[in-house]
């Protein structure tokens, strides 16, 4: 499993390759986030992104 960490959360990160994307899931948390990106650096982006939101909600 690929992983990324930030914040103290981490997240699963797989290749979509019907669509050419990758994309991430976070872990550890009851509610369903997710994310994806073209890129690696727009995927951590995004991923940061998406922990930043939940920490504000």
């Amino acid at each position: 499993m690929n992983s990324m960490t930030y914040k103290g959360y981490t997240a699963r990160i797989d290749f979509d390759d019907r669509n050419n994307l990758l994309v991430g899931r976070l872990l550890g948390v009851q509610d369903v986030i997710g994310f994806h990106a073209d890129t690696v650096t727009e995927l951590r982006s995004a991923f940061e992104e998406a922990v930043d939101d939940y920490l504000e909600t």
